[in-house]
């Protein structure tokens, strides 16, 4: 009886054996015959469709579906996310080898090389020997009869007796400082002509977009790395950033940087921030770096640099206006000696006037040692660097300057014709 039952259910077993076959065999023909008769229509309904012979109106369904959708915005149907220029990823927007090969060439290394004292037995000195005190970037944006000119940071030459220039392809030439502007951290040197194969092309920083692509070529570490490139995108525009320039850890100043995440090191300094198109846009200068940020890079603004490079070209310094006096945020000075002064006891900001240069705008425009500025124009004034901020940004050589002061307790206003500060 068991064994009975094992041929039935072998026989059962066969039996479905057998009928999934012939349900493979006709699904088979079924499907060669679908083929067949979709070859032979589809072509027909798509020329009466008015589709006409493209490539999307003969692909299956599913494929075509996904087409259509990803056209949607040029097939007239509404779609908000219709492609910018300056939204393309690099891949998508530049070729970034054509455009390294192009201008690459432009970014040339350099070398600030100081007078270092050697001593000898006991200390006492020997000789002197000049010897690299750091290296950093710079951007060849102009050849002019036999010199070639450079752009770079302010604090990659400073303090250089000799500069080094070394080209892309690992050649040195001589460097000569033609001037530096502290205040924007920018320097202008030149070379012989003849040593400059590239010349970049000046951009419109003022054009840029947050996400837009760039490229950033330099030398971070030294020239052990030389021609870098790194890619990223504008992270950000107008970024004010404050800066030092005596060392005190105190803002004297505030600039207006691009901000990327590009990588830029130390030794990009000086260096190009390119956009998609191979244009000067930026000139990279400095790095936020704490352990807890990582990716933000900043560059002066072209647009902001050119009228520094073109002063320091024409006369190695940059002429600003200035009021020629000497002054102290009005914070900074203790309560005790600010009710000497009879200010109002609701005045805690301002700008103290330490001392009066003589021939200046101030001496001639009568303001004295002890005023109180608070405001410049109309506009309220709460610290020097404010004040600098204004006369560097907003008023030229010849401009008038309207101060609002405190004097003896009492307020008043002062009109001041600014002279440059050069001739001070």
């Amino acid at each position: 009886m068991e064994h009975r039952n094992d041929q039935s259910g072998a026989g059962n077993r066969r039996s479905k054996g057998g009928s999934r076959f012939g349900y493979f065999l006709s699904s088979l023909v079924g499907l060669v015959v679908g083929a067949l008769l979709v070859a032979l229509i589809l072509p027909r309904v798509g020329w009466m469709d008015g589709g006409g012979s493209s490539a999307a109106s003969q692909q299956p369904q599913a494929v075509q579906e996904q087409a259509e959708s990803d056209t949607v915005g040029t097939a007239g149907a509404p779609n908000e996310e219709t492609a910018d220029p300056a939204s393309l990823t690099l891949a998508e927007g530049a070729d970034v080898p054509a455009v390294v090969e192009r201008v690459g060439d432009a970014v040339v290394g350099i070398t600030n090389i100081q007078s270092r004292q050697q001593n000898g037995l006991f200390g006492i000195p020997q000789s002197t020997e000049d010897v690299p005190a750091g290296t950093g970037s710079g951007v060849i944006y102009k050849k002019e009869g036999d010199l070639a000119y450079i752009v770079t940071n302010n604090h990659v030459v400073a303090g250089a007796n000799q500069l080094e220039i070394t080209l892309a392809d690992g050649t040195n030439v001589q460097g000569k400082l033609v001037g530096t502007d502290i205040w924007t951290d920018l320097a202008v040197v030149t070379m012989e002509a003849s040593a400059a194969d590239t010349v970049i092309e000046f951009g419109d920083s003022s054009a840029l977009k947050a996400g837009q692509p760039v490229i950033a070529i330099g030398n971070p570490l030294g020239l052990e790395f030389a021609g870098s490139v790194t890619t990223g995108v504008i992270s950000g525009l107008e970024r004010i950033v404050p800066v030092d320039v005596n060392g005190d850890q105190q803002p004297d100043f505030q600039s207006e940087a691009i901000q990327t995440d590009a990588a830029i090191n130390p030794g990009n300094s000086g260096g190009a921030l390119l956009d998609a198109t191979g244009k000067l846009i930026g000139i990279n200068s400095m790095k936020i770096s704490t352990e807890t940020v990582e990716g933000i890079g900043l560059a002066i603004p072209i647009d902001y640099a050119i009228p520094i490079i073109e002063q320091l070209e024409a006369n190695g310094e940059v002429h600003r206006a200035t009021m020629g006096a000497t002054l102290a945020d009005l914070a900074s000075i203790r309560s005790a000696y600010r009710a000497e002064l009879g200010l109002p006891q609701n005045l805690e900001s301002g700008v103290i006037v330490d001392r009066v240069l003589d021939n200046s705008a101030a001496s001639r425009g009568g303001l004295r040692s002890l005023d109180v500025i608070t405001a410049a124009d109309g506009q309220p004034i709460e610290s020097t660097q404010q004040l600098r901020q204004y006369l560097f940004t907003e008023k030229q050589v010849g401009d008038d300057l309207r101060l609002t002061i405190y004097r003896d307790g009492s307020e008043t206003e002062l009109t001041l014709s600014l002279t440059d500060n050069l001739q001070i």
